[in-house]
């Protein structure tokens, strides 16, 4: 049996429920997991459905006819074959923690994402990801060449079909254009401190002051720096007894960490913008699943 997966953005009105799920009974389809959220700030309903095909409607079929249906609630909508894996081009500079960690969850399948890419700005990890037989693309930026080097990227983009960017501590900071253009397709990481400490070596500022705790945020990139829409955040505790390096450590960990767990959301199209914020609903039953442990 097919899975899919509908996600649904639209003004908040009665009968949505009804009628996505009348909808899906009459074509022979049988609901799995069901998430709703009604922001009532905005005014705005969110909803995602994943489902099986049980009667042999095609996907092309059920997409297609679901118009009818949208078009009363003035329905944003998407059909996503959940057996279809999203093609992703991660971004690094020098610090590769959060790359290998994405290359080791795609491996073992924890990750429905195809890394079609691997751009860089330097050539530290080319052989890491040659090896993974994945495509490494040296695009050096500079202050001159950065319309140029952008270009570049957006070939790639182009070329490989990549439906979504990983800023996986990339240190470049991107174009309003580029962030516009990908807007709600690029998700980035960083260090999260309170107090917060900005400038060069933040986690040495951090240790200096006995910051206790030690957090990462991943969001989307928007052309405002680090102030996108937030999708997924955590944090590590931190003792007097650590040491300044403990910090780094302890800080590249927790990074790791979020940024696998907020591409998992956005793969699984579980994350939706709402204005400065995001709806991310929880993983449907299954999705944290391996292949494979090793």
């Amino acid at each position: 049996m097919k899975k899919i997966c509908l996600t649904v953005t639209c003004p908040s009105k009665r009968g949505i429920v009804s009628a996505i799920s009348t909808y899906l009974a009459e074509n022979g389809c049988n609901i799995l997991d069901s998430s709703q959220f009604d922001d009532m700030e905005t005014g705005k309903f969110f909803m995602r459905v994943s489902f099986f095909v049980e009667e042999g409607a095609s996907f092309e079929t059920l997409r297609d006819g679901f118009a009818e249906t949208a078009a009363p609630f003035d329905m944003d909508f998407a059909f996503h074959d959940e057996s279809q894996k999203m093609k992703v081009i991660i971004m690094v500079s020098r610090f590769g923690h959060c790359l290998n960690d994405l290359l080791y969850r795609v491996k073992i399948g924890a990750l429905p994402i195809e890394i079609v890419a691997v751009i860089s700005n330097h050539m530290d990890y080319q052989k890491v990801v040659v090896n993974a037989d994945i495509p490494f693309y040296h695009i050096k930026v500079t202050k001159e060449n950065k319309p140029e080097a952008e270009a570049a990227i957006m070939n790639v983009v182009e070329d490989t079909g990549a439906e979504l960017i990983v800023l996986a501590r990339y240190m470049q900071i991107l174009s309003d254009e580029m962030c516009q253009k990908m807007s709600g397709r690029i998700i980035n990481i960083h260090h999260s401190f309170l107090p917060s400490f900005k400038g060069a070596n933040p986690y040495k500022q951090a240790y200096e002051r006995g910051v206790k705790l030690i957090g990462a945020t991943s969001h989307y990139v928007t052309a405002d720096l680090d102030e996108g829409p937030i999708i997924e955040q955590d944090i590590v505790r931190i003792t007097h007894a650590q040491s300044a390096s403990d910090y780094v450590s302890l800080g590249r960990d927790v990074e790791s960490q979020v940024l696998a767990r907020a591409i998992h959301a956005h793969a699984h199209h579980r994350s939706f913008l709402n204005g400065n914020k995001t709806v991310v609903f929880p993983a449907s039953p299954g999705s944290f699943s391996s292949e494979r442990m090793g």
